[in-house]
């Protein structure tokens, strides 16, 4: 079963909280509760969570500083900010530092359910992937098709998976599957016929497409939930990838809507 903390220092939202998980992950998941970041950062540890959903505006300690605490000392954690405050820049901060997603009170089940699944998607690729490592190091450039093409099923699942983490490269994959990063290249392109930093482009591209349909999205908040830091830097990639700026993307979007 998966391992959920619940922090948060109103016990309302503590209550709100577990009846949702224990009503959408019935047989799939246990919880503990905690009423602040201390509390959270002490309990992640001892109990070994597997997520953590955590109020960031509590006393003490926030949620943004116990987060950090949580992913330093257990990097495969997954975090899941719930705040009252609709504010990108804590979104951003949160996703900076290795968050997965943030919900915005009052928690609607439905949006914590998928962030909770996507979040489970994500560890369980990290963990198919950790396991292809002894699959990676015996690789040559003579080995069968299918032993390489099981590894680079598994590289693409993790990356459809994770492609909005800024931790995400070339080297942070080489690094899970115990391989030099050169020859992780070679293997990525050969496989997949573009090279790795094209592949991941494209993911993120197409996913702002689809985000920057909602109109009350700036297009430097697409930017960053995509995974990328610097918003003129994303700017220049859509435009590299679609001829268009994400402005320019989003008038010829809403226009063809329009029209049809």
């Amino acid at each position: 079963m998966i391992k959920i903390l619940i922090a948060d220092d109103e016990r309302s939202e503590r209550e709100l909280l577990t009846e949702a998980i224990a009503e959408r992950f019935a047989h799939e998941a246990q919880t503990r509760v905690v009423e602040n970041g201390r509390e959270a950062v002490e309990t992640a540890a001892l109990w070994n969570a597997d997520i953590v959903l955590m109020d960031i505006e509590m006393p003490g300690i926030n949620g943004i500083e116990a987060a950090k605490r949580i992913l330093a000392q257990s990097p495969d954690c997954k975090v899941i900010f719930i705040t009252a405050y609709s504010i990108f820049s804590y979104a951003y901060e949160a996703v900076k530092m290795g968050a997965c997603d943030y919900i915005l009170k009052p928690v609607d089940p439905d949006d914590l359910e998928r962030s909770v699944r996507h979040s489970m998607e994500q560890a369980e690729t990290q963990r198919e992937l950790e396991a292809m490592a002894p699959v990676a190091e015996t690789l040559t450039e003579s080995a069968p098709y299918d032993k390489a093409s099981q590894l680079m099923g598994n590289v693409r699942k993790y990356l459809q998976q994770n492609y909005m983490l800024y931790g995400v490269s070339l080297d942070s994959i080489s690094d899970i599957l115990k391989i030099n990063s050169s020859y992780f290249s070679v293997l990525f392109k050969k496989h997949f016929g573009v090279n790795f930093s094209d592949y991941l482009t494209e993911l993120r591209i197409n996913a702002a497409k689809e985000l920057l349909t909602d109109p009350f999205l700036a297009a430097s908040e697409v930017a960053r939930m995509v995974g990328y830091e610097s918003p003129n830097y994303f700017t220049r990639a859509f435009k590299k990838n679609t001829g268009m700026t994400p402005t320019e993307f989003r008038r010829g979007g809403t226009a063809k809507r329009d029209a049809t």
